[in-house]
């Protein structure tokens, strides 16, 4: 174990270098000027070089790319081009929003999505089945933000049960917090119930199809036992992995979800930084999110060996 987690850290750091080369390389060469767009409408080509000069823009991108790099492994992320202020800093005011509604989303997605697959595996061809596979249809082929604009309609805007945007921060009070948050999460979770619960369905068939299950219902074993100490287990490798894949996809729909609901998390300041051309706090987060995926990757590559033992490293 302890070498396969040393091969796979040393891929990480080959890993983040070609994430971080090509993420630099994308924001150069991408059009605009956080130069111009500092000195505004009616500036001077003399003003906007002087700008680009402070910056340090006009360096060649070699120079800057090794600049940025001494800076981030000596753990400075750092500074915003408009904010003026260090990008870790600006990231830890925005996290507990996103890690919040990250978390949230997780813990429904993987909860129900698992559950349902197990039932519509357990009675395949049934009506839950055929609800599930309507469901699933319908998680994937309606984006996050038209779901997140008809929930605010009809739960904040039409009924004013739920508010309609905005964000409380937890230390307010775990009901306020909790209010503000139900409706972005169920959004966000849609999608993603759907695909775990397809995968976990089919994985259980895969193994309640297999001769040792029919000798465990020959033998008179339970329901449950069947289904939660035989086949869950000895279907669990492919459910985590989709649970690991779901964590990619949650991060492209927590910005999605964060705008419409007007929550002033990592990913509505990513949205800005790009607007602005605010290379700083695009690359910090870029990195930090990409070490993050990966790390994750990691965990669930480990957690195999505890599900199923033949998995050795």
């Amino acid at each position: 174990m302890a070498p396969y987690i040393l091969r796979r850290l040393v891929s990480t750091i080959a890993v983040m270098a070609m994430v971080g080369i090509s993420m630099f390389l994308l924001l150069r060469l991408a059009p605009g000027d956080p130069a111009a767009m500092i000195a505004g409408e009616g500036a001077t080509a003399e003003m906007i070089a002087g700008i680009r000069e402070n910056l340090g823009l006009n360096d060649p991108m070699p120079a800057q790319f090794m600049r940025w790099m001494g800076d981030l492994l000596g753990g400075d992320f750092g500074t915003s081009i408009f904010a003026g202020r260090p990008v870790l800093e600006l990231i830890s005011q925005r996290l507990e929003p996103t890690l919040s509604l990250s978390i949230l989303t997780l813990i429904l997605s993987v909860t129900v999505g698992v559950s349902f697959g197990i039932l519509a595996a357990w009675r395949s061809g049934g009506l839950v089945d055929r609800l599930l596979a309507a469901f699933s249809a319908l998680g994937y082929s309606v984006p996050v933000f038209v779901i997140g604009y008809f929930f605010i309609y009809f739960f904040a805007i039409r009924t004013h049960w739920l508010p309609v945007q905005g964000y409380v921060l937890i230390d307010a009070g775990l009901g306020p917090w909790l209010e503000h948050l139900i409706l972005p999460t169920v959004a966000l979770s849609l999608a993603y119930i759907a695909f775990i619960a397809r995968v976990t369905r089919a994985s259980m068939l895969e193994v309640l199809s297999e001769d040792y299950m029919r000798t465990a219902a020959a033998k008179g074993a339970s329901s449950y036992a069947m289904l939660f100490h035989h086949a869950l287990k000895n279907a669990g490798v492919p459910i985590l992995t989709v649970i690991g894949i779901s964590f990619a996809y949650l991060i492209g729909g927590v910005v999605i979800t964060e705008t419409v609901f007007n929550i002033p998390g990592i990913g509505r300041l990513v949205v800005g930084a790009i607007n602005n051309r605010d290379y700083p706090i695009i690359q910090g987060v870029v990195i930090l999110t990409s070490g993050l995926y990966v790390l994750i990757n990691l965990i669930v590559d480990l957690a195999y060996t505890l599900i199923d033992p033949r998995i050795r490293y």
